[in-house]
């Protein structure tokens, strides 16, 4: 494109961070594709759940390899129809949606997710299948065909890649990054693992859950980081919404109910760096004034590191719920929807591009930007 905006781009590192939202998850796909196709390749990618799925097949491939395999994913896991396409109306997509969904409850998704043979239910105490109704073996079978294990293990010549996950005995968050840790699998199969409608994952002596469990968001981890100071934009890609409008039937409770839980907490998460970041600052101007001579070492290591501050402007898209959409929208697999919402996410990252000073850096003080396109061009 003219006019690159990966060389006008005042940023040394693109980072991704990617939420937790089953069916959802191909509107993140769709925001990747307009950063590809920008020449915007993330550095460093954070996921949970069908986040984890989306960073690890981006992480996992060479760049040429990436958008052809997150196609084949998206392809493969919503490839059942079981009724023609609908193009108008939505009181047709409202029940093809609601078709789409309840096949899903009853056949999971092709090379994701299938049923269990038995009831969990009606399963023996202890048995593997008493504690999930569904099998995720696909989804195993898919991660190995889609993502270059020993690729994402090169140290230094691959994006940095983290997923999230819950410990069910201790209920801790815990990320497991592959600059401290050789992923495989499993790891990302137990940041997607949501009970009770799929099974914990087992990693080393521990069991895992879903991370969105506990943060649906993995935007603290990357603010936390402490492994470098580089000037950072990030693409944090959000498919729950937290704000909405006042339901008006139990359809409209459910689906709002469940934007709440699992949207981000991108405010509390910024506010608290804020506030961190001042207090920085004071103590960086403080250290200045300071004779040189009454500085010890560990004052001056402490000056030197205050002067390397990085400065970060997120750029948060936020999925916008289709009109025919309900309380179902994470777990309605239907290919037409899934376009949709790949085409939704595309559509909305073109449009952050638009904003060319996003992309300049913020002032010292706070040092950290948040730009919502829905929000920012709202009249």
């Amino acid at each position: 494109m003219p006019d690159s905006l990966s060389d006008r781009c005042a940023f040394d590192r693109v980072a991704l961070v990617l939420q937790g939202g089953g069916a959802l998850g191909s509107y993140q796909a769709g925001v990747y594709q307009a950063m590809h196709e920008a020449g915007l390749e993330p550095d460093w990618l954070a996921g949970v759940s069908i986040g984890a799925i989306n960073a690890t097949i981006i992480a996992g491939n060479r760049r040429e390899d990436r958008l052809p395999r997150l196609r084949e994913f998206w392809d493969r896991i919503t490839r059942r129809r079981l009724l023609p396409s609908v193009s108008e109306g939505d009181d047709l997509r409202r029940l093809r949606s609601v078709q789409s969904a309840l096949t899903t409850l009853a056949l999971g998704t092709p090379g994701f997710f299938r049923p269990n043979p038995i009831n969990p239910w009606l399963a023996p105490r202890g048995a593997p299948e008493a504690t999930a109704f569904y099998d995720t073996a696909p989804l195993r079978e898919t991660l190995e065909e889609l993502v270059d294990w020993t690729l994402l293990a090169e140290p230094g010549g691959h994006p940095r890649l983290a997923v999230g996950a819950v410990n069910i005995l201790r209920g801790n968050f815990q990320y497991f990054d592959s600059a401290r840790t050789a992923l495989r699998p499993e790891h990302v199969m137990a940041s997607g693992a949501l009970p009770p409608g799929l099974p914990p994952v087992k990693i080393g002596s521990d069991w895992f859950w879903d991370g969105g469990l506990v943060s649906n968001t993995p935007l603290q981890y990357l603010l936390e980081d402490e492994m470098d100071c580089r000037n950072t934009v990030v693409f944090q890609v959000d498919l729950f919404p937290a704000r909405g409008p006042l339901p008006r039937d139990m359809e409209e409770v459910l689906g709002r109910e469940k934007d709440i839980r699992y949207s981000s907490r991108t405010r509390m998460n910024t506010d608290a760096y804020t506030r961190l970041r001042r207090w920085q600052i004071q103590l960086k101007r403080a250290l200045e004034r300071v004779p040189e001579a009454s500085l010890t070492e560990e004052d001056r290591a402490m000056r030197a590191r205050l002067e390397r501050l990085p400065r970060l402007s997120i750029l948060q898209m936020i999925y916008q719920a289709k009109a025919y959409e309900g309380q179902a929208k994470d777990y309605e697999f239907g290919q037409d929807t899934m376009r949709d919402h790949w085409q939704s996410g595309y559509e909305d990252t073109q449009r952050s591009f638009a904003h060319r000073d996003w992309f300049d850096l913020p002032e010292e003080d706070p040092g950290i930007v948040t730009h919502d396109v829905h929000r920012d061009e709202a009249p």
